[in-house]
């Protein structure tokens, strides 16, 4: 696309057409998410394995679930996993097909917010600074490898084909969208309501999308018992970690990891507060204000996501915060390059400077806190795991050697076991047994038009399915606590969120 005709003072105009430029841009963006990766490749958390897990089955063994014992249905972004194990038929590894998809997104953001910020008129560093302020977000380095990253590159295209007017593709990204993760159909919903003539084209774009969405959802339903993942069922059973919530879960965060979480929040913060300056400056429909148009969305988008996980009273995994806070994030970049490139001369050194400034300062100061301390980090900057995923691989297999052709029980944290170990692990994530009657329970606890969604979604569930009785369990103890019987091997854990513990290996269920 061409680049938008209007230049503005500061900005040095560069003669290079734009297709060049977005190709130079993807060139670099792809070589330094490659290093990224590299790095952030240690502390890839617990749940990335669970989705690395069902690709490398599906490349391998053409079976969907988290081992081969069964079919298994809680994999919560079918198209990620699709995806993976497409690059991990080829590369053979799943953990570089997770890398590859990365980088492909890291792409895909930076060269569609080029295209953006071209159309809008905004400065050439407006996609490089938003960017930056996506990589280095704590939480969001901490959601590597799961599907926020996949999200957010599909929002960006959905962005893209909603400002050109370009119905069909709109339809198509909305659609992956679906696929990606459902609830990311709020942020599209909200994307094309918000957009000026929301109606022109919309029955083009619903259609798609149903096209492009609807052959997952119909297959799922039929052959794997549920159009929607079991997960559904999993996370709101849980409901809350005590007293945290979803809503009130960065205070838990904050808790533990004060620098991380302000680090990780503090850009969508600013990016609201940018949004809400927007609207007091839209009546007077200066430059920067009519270069924010087609970004607007973004923030209410966040907004409804965020308000529907609180509705849902899930617990606070810190990878649900990150479609918000990648949303509201780049609206804040976009707006600091609108002030600082399209507002009159006063206001761009009095308020775009400044913001500026701050802007960089976020991604300076979230690089030195991801440094410090040395590299590579054994820990994700946000974490709820009990103990690294480096030490998680050396105890994978020595607990298959341990328990061979048996089946065991997990301690609560199964991705990077079951990934590692070569070995039969099982818990709600695998045991479809286990989850009829954690339908039952959910069902419950619900008012009649709930229990029909449920009902109808899970139509074709196997609820005669008996749960597996494993031969062996993992049982986390806190040091110092009474060892339980039976114990065949033990290991010394720790992590900063769990402390330390003794993760045991009895014989028998555990319970």
């Amino acid at each position: 696309m061409a680049s938008a005709s209007t230049t503005t003072a500061g900005d040095v105009e560069d003669a290079r057409p734009a297709p060049r430029r977005h190709g130079v841009l993807a060139l670099v963006v792809a070589v330094l998410s490659a290093g990224v990766f590299a790095l952030f490749r240690h502390h890839l958390i617990d749940d990335t394995f669970i989705t690395l897990a069902y690709a490398r089955n599906l490349a391998f063994h053409g079976h969907w679930g988290l081992i081969e014992l069964g079919t298994a249905n809680t994999a919560t972004s079918p198209l990620s996993v699709l995806v993976l194990a497409g690059f991990t038929v080829v590369v053979r590894d799943a953990v570089l097909a997770a890398a590859i998809l990365y980088v492909l997104c890291q792409v895909v953001i930076a060269v569609g917010l080029a295209r953006l910020g071209d159309r809008a008129g905004l400065p050439r560093w407006f996609s490089p600074l938003a960017v930056a302020l996506l990589t280095v977000n704590p939480l969001l380095i901490s959601s590597i490898g799961l599907e926020v990253e996949f999200g957010v590159a599909a929002v960006v295209g959905l962005l893209v084909f909603s400002a050109e007017r370009r119905p069909v593709l709109v339809g198509v990204a909305a659609g992956v969208l679906l696929l990606i993760r459902v609830d990311l159909v709020l942020i599209a919903v909200v994307v094309v309501l918000v957009r000026a003539r929301f109606w022109a084209g919309l029955g083009k774009s619903v259609l798609t999308a149903v096209v492009v969405a609807l052959p997952w959802f119909v297959f799922s339903w039929f052959v794997l018992g549920s159009a929607v993942p079991d997960t559904l069922i999993i996370k709101t059973l849980q409901k809350s970690w005590g007293t945290y919530g979803f809503s009130n879960g960065p205070a838990l965060y904050e808790s533990v990891f004060p620098w991380a979480t302000w680090l990780s929040f503090l850009p969508a913060a600013l990016g609201v507060v940018a949004f809400l300056g927007w609207l007091v400056t839209l009546v007077r429909r200066g430059p920067a204000a009519t270069a924010l148009l087609a970004f607007v969305a973004l923030v209410p988008a966040g907004i409804v996501h965020y308000l529907a996980y609180s509705r849902l009273h899930v617990p606070p995994y810190h990878w649900y915060y990150g479609p918000s806070i990648a949303v509201t994030t780049i609206f804040f970049a976009a707006a600091v390059a609108a002030v600082a490139g399209r507002a009159p001369a006063v206001a761009r050194f009095t308020a775009g400077v400044p913001a500026l400034l701050a802007a960089v300062g976020l991604v300076v100061v979230s690089v030195g806190f991801y440094a410090w301390g040395g590299l590579p980090r054994p820990f994700a900057p946000i974490m709820s795991n009990h103990t690294t995923t480096a030490q998680y691989e050396r105890i994978g297999p020595e607990l298959g050697r341990l328990v061979g052709s048996g089946t065991v029980r997990s301690g609560g944290e199964i991705g990077v076991l079951a990934y590692s170990c070569g070995c039969s692990i099982v818990d709600l994530f695998d045991d479809r047994g286990a989850v009829g009657p954690a339908i039952a329970q959910r069902e419950a606890a619900m008012g009649a038009f709930g229990r029909k969604l449920v009902d109808l979604n899970f139509h074709y569930f196997d609820f005669g399915a008996v749960a597996v009785k494993p031969e062996y369990a993992l049982v986390p103890k806190t040091v110092g606590a009474a060892a339980p019987a039976n114990v065949l091997a033990q290991w010394r854990i720790a992590s900063p969120w769990a402390g330390e513990q003794v993760l045991y290996l009895v014989r028998g269920d555990g319970t």
